[in-house]
């Protein structure tokens, strides 16, 4: 079920080791420039799908999600189960690691 409340943080999330984190996501991603994933800053409360100027998969484009912290916690544990057929494959295991890089992102307006 996916979670369309309004975005809020994710309890216990780290920023700072969330920023650290980051980095592993910045083989495909940036936060001000679209890459071979789209850019991040404002993901949080975003519309999936929804930044100019990227090629989503039309899995993605489709799906209705909003980027709350919830959906991205399901994202980030794996986004091909929460939406088949979507480009993404990277995974975090780790529940406190999303949470730490969602933190991350939710400061990234």
């Amino acid at each position: 079920m996916l979670d369309r409340k309004p975005a809020a943080a994710i309890p216990g999330g780290n920023a700072v080791n969330g920023a650290r984190l980051y980095q592993s996501c910045m083989g495909c991603h940036s936060l001000g420039e679209n890459d071979v994933g789209p850019r991040h800053r404002g993901v949080v409360g975003r519309a999936a799908g929804s930044v100019p100027d990227y090629a989503y998969s039309a899995a993605l484009r489709k799906s209705g999600l909003v980027w709350t912290p919830a959906n991205l916690d399901k994202w980030l544990t794996n986004p091909q189960k929460l939406v088949p057929s979507t480009k993404m494959y990277f995974s975090v295991v780790k529940p406190q690691d999303r949470a730490d890089i969602i933190a991350y992102l939710a400061q990234q307006k």
